[in-house]
């Protein structure tokens, strides 16, 4: 049964003061561990609007897109509270939210859909419009802020902001899951695997027969590679420069493993690529493996005005694609269900792409770690009853 109890009989207080990351300004020197760019601090949440709703986070995963915003490669205005890969339980409901219920698992997703758009009507080709502005601006979908610090507004981070202990999002920004899903699993469906997955399911589409290989096999690249093991891709290629990644690769389903100079010296052509690094050299490098009438996609983002430089002739001559796609070229509605039943029918190894879970405290440390190359999905966990 629907709960339809807009009350706020739970945390009558407002606003309610909850305990997140912030980061204060973009661009500081690493390591991070000593800059400390991001500081964990008390900051005020207020109640959700009409059409959102207030989470619990329960667990977070660390992105190379909070990193981007930390090391200035994608500028966001600031003071912000980071994280955009979270799952949590909803606590309150805002007024017209009448299709979730209190107790809700639900995965939280980083590019809200306003329905109304012509992106939203792509289908996932093209992102939300709407969306995109909102998120630009540090807003939720409805253009309201209900964080602050100091007084001050704070600015939201993709819609989400879930390194915190609760979030108030836009309902168009969150996806329920079965409350059998563990909340870390949870958290990767809304990101790695809507992003490098939906590269895979959405884009590529591979037929039996076909190979694809992956370039860069950071969290969005592995997901993409367990998300083809998923659904029975017999050939899949794994490409990336530290021999670490490589071998895990091949722990997670990956048939053949190559830096990108042994990938290309051995000839390695496939039906499909996908470049997974927002890195011009990786794309070239993607390019480079499709196979004439093979498709390469791109998922990485680059710092601004970084070139790639392939022969255009080869596109002509050989008919081949090269096809960008933000997301996944996902719906999350649509998308998220397909991982739930490939990861609960035991197909879908999502385990095997969390590297640690940490504490929000660790949170400078973890972006050094992640711009090292040391992990994959580093997770904060929340527990019920931790202090707000």
């Amino acid at each position: 049964m629907v709960n339809t109890d807009h009350s706020s009989a739970t945390h009558p207080d407002y606003p309610r003061t909850i305990r997140g990351a912030v980061l204060q300004d973009i661009g500081r020197a690493r390591p991070y561990a000593t800059s400390q760019p991001i500081v964990v601090r008390e900051v005020h949440l207020n109640r959700p609007g009409p059409g959102e709703i207030m989470v619990r986070i329960e667990a977070a995963g660390i992105c190379h897109s909070d990193l981007s915003v930390v090391d200035g490669n994608r500028p966001r205005p600031v003071p912000m509270l980071l994280g955009h890969e979270a799952a949590g339980i909803v606590e309150e409901l805002g007024v017209g939210v009448t299709d979730l219920a209190l107790g809700d698992r639900v995965v939280m997703t980083f590019l809200p859909r306003c329905g109304d758009c012509t992106g939203c009507r792509s289908n996932g080709k093209t992102p939300c419009e709407i969306g995109t502005l909102a998120n630009s601006a540090g807003e939720l979908l409805g253009g309201a802020t209900r964080l602050s610090v100091d007084g001050k507004p704070l600015h939201h981070h993709l819609g989400v902001s879930g390194f915190a202990t609760h979030a108030v999002v836009s309902r168009r920004s969150v996806v329920r899951v079965g409350s059998d899903v563990p909340a870390p699993v949870a958290a990767i469906f809304g990101c790695a695997l809507l992003t490098g997955g939906g590269a895979v399911l959405n884009v590529l589409n591979p037929q039996p027969g076909e190979s694809l290989a992956v370039v860069g096999l950071g969290g969005v690249g592995m997901a993409a590679v367990v998300t083809a093991v998923a659904t029975g891709v017999e050939r899949i290629v794994g490409v990336d420069s530290q021999p670490a990644k490589l071998e895990m690769a091949q722990r997670l389903g990956a048939t053949e493993v190559y830096t990108p100079e042994e990938a290309a010296s051995a000839g390695v052509k496939v039906s499909g690529a996908i470049e997974a690094a927002g890195h011009p050299r990786a794309l070239e490098s993607a390019i480079a493996l499709t196979a004439p009438g093979g498709t390469t996609v791109t998922v990485g983002l680059p710092a601004p005005k970084q070139v790639a430089y392939f022969d255009p002739l080869a596109l002509v001559a050989e008919a081949r694609s090269v096809v960008g796609s933000y997301l996944g070229s996902a719906v999350p509605e649509i998308d998220i269900p397909i991982y739930e039943t490939l990861w609960r029918e035991g197909r879908l190894d999502v385990d095997g792409l969390i590297s640690s879970t940490i504490d929000l405290d660790a949170i400078n440390e973890a972006m050094d770690t992640l711009a090292d190359g040391r992990a994959l999905r580093q997770i904060i966990t929340f527990h019920e009853g931790s202090p707000a």
